[in-house]
């Protein structure tokens, strides 16, 4: 049988832990613990935790980036993993994921690409779906309005591009940034995204809208398509001479 975990040295139990030394002196095991509360009469709350966190088949994505790829239904297979308990874990990872978004866009000035790939990398970089977001700027490049133009599967969305156009001319924005993840973890532009940029870009001049940039996120990398197709265009002209 088991040790339980009141049957623990007072200092290695997850909750009287946590009171005495602070969050950041608690494992992985020891946090999911917390959250899990009870164990079985096989198994302390930490010892399944410790088979969650066990599930991870790809170290590349983190101790805990996999988690919130795991269904209800993936939890509750596990032993001692309830309905209710595999509910809290997936609220828990909502949380985490919704932390990392900022909470308001507005009024943010873009002064370069990095500085928008680091607003949405830490939300897109571990999707397993493309999602392409639309940011409108004003004449400053104040950040007017953040929308969400579509989501598709593990290639390039289906985007709409009338409907980019039309985000942009409902509040009059004069210039545009898009921007999407690929799930693969590379942020290299593909034909496709370079094919669209330039449609996108020619379109949006007929309305006076600026496309500044079409930024790719990967996992902890982003490349902009304007450099990317920059490049290209240099390495052919240079390979012309």
């Amino acid at each position: 049988m088991s040790l339980k975990i009141k049957e623990l040295p007072e200092t290695e139990r997850p909750y009287e832990k946590l009171e005495l030394y602070g969050e950041k002196s608690l494992s992985n095991a020891e946090l999911l613990a917390i959250i899990i509360k009870s164990g079985t009469k096989e198994e302390t709350s930490i010892q399944i935790a410790q088979r969650i966190l066990n599930l991870n088949y790809d170290p590349q994505m983190g101790d805990l980036n996999f988690l919130k790829d795991l269904t209800l239904q993936q939890f509750m297979q596990l032993k001692g993993i309830g309905r209710v308990k595999a509910i809290q874990l997936k609220a828990v990872c909502e949380l985490a994921i919704r932390m990392c978004k900022p909470s308001n866009y507005k009024k943010v000035q873009i002064k370069n690409t990095e500085q928008i790939a680091d607003l949405v990398m830490e939300e897109l970089r571990f999707e397993k779906k493309e999602y392409v977001k639309l940011f409108l700027l004003n004449t400053k490049n104040e950040i007017l309005k953040c929308v969400d133009v579509a989501t598709g599967g593990t290639s390039f969305a289906n985007v709409n591009m009338k409907e980019i156009i039309s985000e942009a001319l409902k509040i009059q924005a004069p210039k545009m940034i898009l921007i999407h993840n690929h799930p693969t973890g590379d942020s290299t532009p593909s034909k496709m995204d370079i094919k669209f940029t330039d449609k996108l870009y020619n379109a949006a001049k007929m309305f006076d809208i600026d496309l500044l940039d079409h930024i790719v996120i990967g996992d902890k990398n982003f490349k902009s398509v304007f450099v990317e197709t920059q490049k290209m265009a240099e390495k052919i002209v240079n390979e012309g001479k």
